[in-house]
């Protein structure tokens, strides 16, 4: 269960499975375009993007309440989550197992903190740390477009060739050849449906799909976020069902190590 409570809180804060670890290619200056469609209606990248990042999803505050249900090829669990994110300034996720707080998780731009009751132990640190130790690129902002269903790249940063798949308009990254991203778009709202990163040698891939997105305040944000991560050891699947999205109400972000916890620390 430790290790449950504490691969769930993982992947609310940094995008995937602590037993995940993809390697993040930096982005490179310019949109390709790169339809070979002749169809005059038809989107080449430079515009899936501009239309992507005309929806809007503004706020100054979200709180989140969500099911969440993991699992792997050893278990399956549900608990429940308390999400609070100020925009672009902090995350404070609470993860309840019967209604009591087993774990929190604070998250900045420059630092983040985690502490779990079953051992009474927790972490503090920064980015780099963090990034070292999963053997991913991360950053605040990749954590908090995750969980709004938005897109963990600057998509206006990147080279992408275009595709229709399955009703819906892909990005591929073409930027490095070890690592595949790709990014698929609702073809009438240009809503983000789903984004996946794979390593091809490692065999490791990471899927985060966004669905029954609803309009806040005229923003949009998805009901549903499941991610699916696969490696050799194994496969993780965790979804997470907002039940309730509350928009730009004034929040309170209590977080304190218990006295008495043991802090981990990352070698």
């Amino acid at each position: 269960m430790n290790r449950f409570l504490v691969r769930v809180l993982f992947v609310l804060m940094i995008c995937l499975s602590s037993s995940l670890t993809l390697v993040s290619c930096k982005a490179k200056a310019k949109v390709i375009k790169e339809n070979k469609s002749t169809d005059s209606n038809s989107m080449n990248a430079e515009r899936i993007v501009k239309n992507y990042y005309n929806n809007k999803s503004e706020f100054s505050t979200l709180y989140i309440k969500s099911n969440v249900r993991y699992s792997d090829d050893k278990q399956t669990q549900n608990v429940t989550a308390e999400i609070k994110i100020k925009n672009n300034e902090q995350i404070l996720v609470s993860i309840r197992f019967l209604g009591i707080t087993m774990a929190k998780a604070l998250i900045t731009p420059t630092a983040v903190s985690y502490y779990e009751k079953l051992n009474g132990s927790y972490f503090e640190g920064d980015f780099s740390t963090l990034s070292e130790w999963l053997g991913t690129d991360l950053d605040y902002k990749k954590i908090q477009n995750m969980l709004i269903g938005q897109a963990m790249d600057d998509l206006t940063k990147g080279e992408y060739q275009d595709s229709l798949v399955d009703q819906s308009y892909r990005l591929e990254d073409i930027s490095n050849k070890d690592t595949k991203k790709y990014f698929f778009f609702d073809t009438q709202k240009f809503l983000l449906n789903k984004q996946e990163i794979t390593q091809t040698a490692k065999n490791r891939t990471i899927q985060v799909s966004y669905s029954d997105s609803k309009l806040y305040n005229e923003s949009m944000f998805p009901s549903n976020i499941a991610i699916n991560a696969s490696q050799d050891k194994g496969n993780t699947e965790i979804n997470l069902g907002y039940n309730t999205i509350t928009i730009n109400e004034e929040l309170s972000f209590p977080y304190s190590v218990p006295n008495g916890y043991k802090r981990i620390l990352i070698k």
